[in-house]
């Protein structure tokens, strides 16, 4: 009966597997290859999914060890590692296809080069509502990251425009393929908002793969922190500042240094060493302990366990050794436990006396009862985090954090130590920051929270034109290059109005030269009020905090939570009595970089 189960398990599952692939087919059957080599005097078609007759490959998986052929070498001498060991040989071509529809529109061969004319006619392509997959234009250094699998932890600098997304998307599906007993479902991926999120839900499926778990840091903290009802978002804590709603900023930029850090920790270890049973366990007349007894196991037996974790831990000993090795008494001694302990398992009261210790650097610190500011929830989740425990997660195996310049020492340290056993792909650009309290000089630093780990860069960037990079460029005093684009490009635009008249002029001229266009305002308050003119006047759709679809026909949209996105143009907007001033400089430049083809500035 068991042999019978054992093979009709393994019959189950063959037939998903067979299913899953015939899925994969019917969905690549219109574009069942993109390009080809020829290796050796051998003709190898690529796709996006291997189609195979009898182990006869028409068409390999791009994952596949021969196709990296296709992304790292020019025509010439090449090699790859296959399964048996290196393969030399002469690559005599490289050819690219555009197929629409099953029908073969236009063939390339090439050489990889930065003005590849397959490369020139995608950038050239209007974006659409979704992130597409780029199998067909991964270029030598961003191949170097997606298939990367030596090295436990990647590190990712890249500019702006440099694909920094699409190369972490195409990473998940290369080790999806690449690593055994790996799914979709031990992925996740943190993006900035729900916004992003939706953006990309398109480039997993488009290659084969499922989407993976994906979450905001926001959502984290809402999922273990359960002392307050609400916690504020990373947005609206961004909003806060560029809307010159914040008290003290320094308070801020301490709560978010990694000075606070070694603070806490010094007044965890001095609450956790100070910690003592003040009175004998005496529980169900049947049960006593002296205070001494009990403060041995808390000091010494269990000393391995964080506090909070050895009092349950106490607790469940006292219970076995008391009942017959029955735990059914463990919780009503713990509570008995806790009062006799001169330690109270009030995390929102410790959290506020840290601010009357004599670690704070500032002694104010407001309870707002059933509400929790953003960074006040990343450290009140951190000395929740010490005192009880890491909720530990081992079922993700992989987790990929975008836009990393954003987050703090502390949230990486809440990161790691919850997702212990992963390995990590971490993406960022530090001059593309928004926190404004939090500036990194390199994103290289992480290699000292992230151990076995590769910093690499990404210094092309494919998305704007050469007179785009030029403007943005002169905002924070860099050098980048488009070496890619095409230089027939038009002109930054800047115009000195404050009539929303003008910005709709502007509009239905760009509506007619692109699919996407954007308006991106310094902040909401100037997005409602632009959105409130403009909306019976023109089809226009807002996206702000709360919004998780995502259309770019004709979006308006505040600078923090465009980031990550990209438009065919966009306009600029603010008030004359809201430029962006030298401290905002990386938002402003955050939002200049959303174009790829036209950009209007107004009154900056």
């Amino acid at each position: 009966m068991k042999n019978m189960m054992v093979e009709s398990d393994l019959q189950v599952t063959l037939m998903l597997n067979k299913g899953q692939y015939l899925q994969k087919l019917y969905r690549s059957q219109n574009k069942p290859y993109f390009a080809s080599i020829i290796f050796n005097d051998e003709l190898i078609y690529m796709g996006i999914i291997h189609v195979e007759d009898n182990l006869n490959y028409l068409v390999h998986d791009w994952r596949s060890p021969i196709c990296n052929l296709y992304y790292d070498y020019e025509v010439g001498n090449a090699k790859y590692l296959s399964p048996d060991g290196i393969i030399e040989g002469n690559l005599s071509r490289k050819r690219q296809y555009i197929i629409e529809e099953g029908q073969l529109l236009n063939i390339f061969d090439n050489s990889i080069n930065i003005s590849d004319e397959l490369l020139q006619q995608v950038l050239a392509t209007e974006s659409s509502d979704k992130m597409k997959n780029i199998v067909n234009t991964i270029q030598k250094e961003q191949n170097a990251i997606i298939r990367n699998t030596d090295d436990k932890n990647l590190i990712v600098q890249g500019i702006a425009g440099s694909g920094k997304t699409s190369v972490a998307l195409h990473r998940i599906a290369f080790l999806l393929y690449r690593i055994a007993n790996l799914n979709s479902k031990n992925i996740l991926i943190f993006s900035p908002n729900n916004i992003f999120t939706e953006y990309i839900s398109n480039v997993l499926p488009e290659l084969g793969e499922d989407n993976t778990y994906s979450i905001t840091f926001t959502s984290f903290l809402k999922d273990k922190i359960k002392e307050y009802k609400s916690i504020e978002d990373f947005t609206s804590f961004i909003e806060r500042y560029y809307k010159g709603n914040v008290i003290d900023k320094d308070v801020i930029k301490y709560k978010q240094s990694d000075e606070i850090i070694e603070d806490i920790n010094s007044y965890l270890n001095d609450l956790i060493n100070n910690a003592t049973f003040t009175d004998n366990l005496i529980f169900d007349r049947y049960v006593f302990y002296t205070k001494e007894e009990l403060n041995n196991m808390l000091k010494n037996r269990y000393s391995r366990f964080p506090i909070f974790e050895r009092i349950k831990q106490i607790s469940i000993k006292i219970s076995e050794m008391s009942y017959e090795g029955r735990t059914t008494k463990s919780k009503s001694i713990e509570k008995e436990l806790y009062k006799i302990i001169n330690i109270s398992k009030d995390y929102k009261k410790i959290y506020k006396d840290f601010y009357v210790s004599n670690y704070s650097k500032y002694h104010s610190y407001i309870d707002n009862g059933k509400s929790i500011n953003y960074e006040d929830a990343c450290l009140f989740l951190y000395i929740k985090s010490v005192l009880e425990g890491f909720d530990t997660n081992h079922y993700i195996k992989q987790v990929v954090i975008d836009e990393a310049q954003d987050y703090t020492k502390l949230q990486y340290l809440i990161i790691k130590n919850t997702f212990k056993t992963a390995n990590y792909t971490i993406l960022g650009d530090i001059n593309q920051t928004i926190n404004p309290y939090y500036k990194y000089d390199s994103l290289e630093v992480l290699k000292d929270i992230f151990d076995s780990s590769k910093y690499l860069e990404l210094n092309k960037t494919y998305r704007s034109t050469n007179k785009i990079i030029e403007y943005t460029n002169n905002i924070l005093g860099l050098e980048h290059v488009s070496a890619i684009r095409n230089n027939s490009a038009s002109d930054v635009l800047t115009r000195n109005s404050e009539e929303y008249k003008d910005i709709l002029n502007d509009l239905n001229n760009l509506t007619n030269i692109s699919k996407s266009v954007a308006i991106i305002t310094k902040d909401n308050t100037e997005c409602d009020k632009i959105y409130d003119y403009l909306k019976d006047k023109i089809d226009i759709v807002k996206i702000d905090n709360g919004s998780d679809k995502f259309s770019r026909k004709l979006v308006i949209v505040p600078s923090y939570i465009a980031k990550g996105l990209e438009f065919d143009s966009v306009i600029i907007y603010t008030g004359r009595d809201n430029k962006y001033t030298k401290d905002e400089k990386y938002l402003f430049y955050v939002a200049c970089t959303r174009s790829q083809h036209n950009l209007i500035v107004y009154n900056q």
